[in-house]
């Protein structure tokens, strides 16, 4: 384990290396295996029995499984070209590609994926498409929403595709600025015509006047420690989980990607409907700095823990997301974890 731990963490400082540098970073190693998978911002999907690990990387990580336990890593990644319109669209954006997330649709594949550079809003969430996982082909579709500095009050990153019960897709995305956006989307999966982001979470409660904010305005929140520009409002990665009727919007509070520095957690509300109001568990409006807390790292195994995602792969609820490991000196490793319902509905982890 403890080897399989350093060829990720050599790999690592590669995807680091191509993401300073113009000039594209190949993969030297062959594929290995792996039961401590070392990843960022993990996402997965299954199709004819074989699991599919996507994460932040040098053209997106990929790797795959047959029980969830040991892991192929991919020596190629999910892009080996990046589309010029990335670049165009995000200055000083590399290869570094941030964030995926993947659903199928209508027989076919998409993956969102995240262009930006760190600390700023100047971002892109781009589209991927293909008909298979085993041998794909994978299909620019463009860009499905950009984020400009000085024009928006968002950050075009982090997104998640959800499908509501009446075959509609959406798109909720974002990070810092004013927090969790949310859009419709049409058959090609872009913005639906006319559609305009809304904002669904934040982390503070920054709004005296409006009636429905049922917490405290904070007027101080404090300051970002990793960035000059995002502001203080420590939110991002959402993920949206239908269960029995419910949509259950989770998101990361605080700070990623400082390893053992990091406080990254996890919190939760849900809705009836996929636009909200997304409740806590004390009848919170997380738009207006609700939420419940789900996950935080425990000190023992993880100093943080956050950028989650959820799935039913059989008769079984799981989450994931990845934690700062302690015993690999703060390395960001997956973590899989159970989830259990409660009698009134709440998620928990066993």
């Amino acid at each position: 384990m403890k080897r399989n731990v350093l060829l990720l963490a050599a790999l690592f400082f590669g995807i680091a290396l191509g993401a300073q540098g113009q000039n594209r970073k190949r993969f030297p190693m062959e594929a290995f295996v792996t039961d401590t998978p070392m990843v960022h911002d993990p996402v997965m999907a299954y199709e004819d029995s074989t699991y599919h690990l996507f994460a932040t990387g040098l053209g997106i990580q990929h790797m795959t499984s047959k029980d969830r336990k040991s892991w192929t890593v991919k020596p190629e990644p999910v892009m080996t070209v990046i589309p010029q319109w990335a670049h165009d669209s995000v200055p000083g954006f590399s290869y570094h590609v941030w964030a995926p997330d993947i659903i199928k649709w209508h027989d076919r594949w998409w993956m969102a994926y995240s262009c930006s550079t760190f600390g700023k809003n100047g971002s892109a969430i781009g589209l991927l498409s293909t008909r298979s996982l085993s041998f794909p082909v994978w299909s620019d579709e463009g860009c499905i929403v950009t984020s400009r500095e000085k024009r928006d009050n968002w950050n075009a990153i982090d997104p998640n595709f959800v499908i509501d019960d009446n075959d509609q897709p959406w798109l909720v995305w974002g990070s810092f600025w004013d927090g969790i956006q949310l859009a419709r989307l049409d058959t090609t999966m872009h913005i639906a015509a006319g559609e305009k982001p809304r904002t669904i979470a934040r982390r503070y409660n920054l709004n005296s006047e409006d009636s429905k904010a049922s917490l405290p305005v904070n007027p101080n929140p404090p300051k970002n420690p990793t960035s000059d520009y995002a502001g203080p409002n420590a939110i991002e990665a959402p993920f949206i989980f239908k269960h029995d009727g419910w949509y259950y919007l989770f998101v990361s509070w605080d700070y990623c990607c400082q390893g053992s520095k990091s406080n990254y957690r996890v919190a939760v509300g849900r809705s009836k409907s996929v636009e909200g109001p997304y409740l806590d568990r004390e009848g919170h409006d997380m738009c207006y700095g609700g939420g419940t807390l789900f996950l935080e790292g425990d000190k023992k195994e993880y100093d943080a823990t956050g950028h989650c995602a959820a799935y039913t792969f059989g008769d079984e609820d799981i989450f994931i997301c990845h934690g700062y490991s302690i015993a690999h000196k703060g390395a960001s490793i997956l973590i899989q974890r159970p989830i259990r319902w409660t009698s009134d509905g709440w998620p928990e982890l066993k």
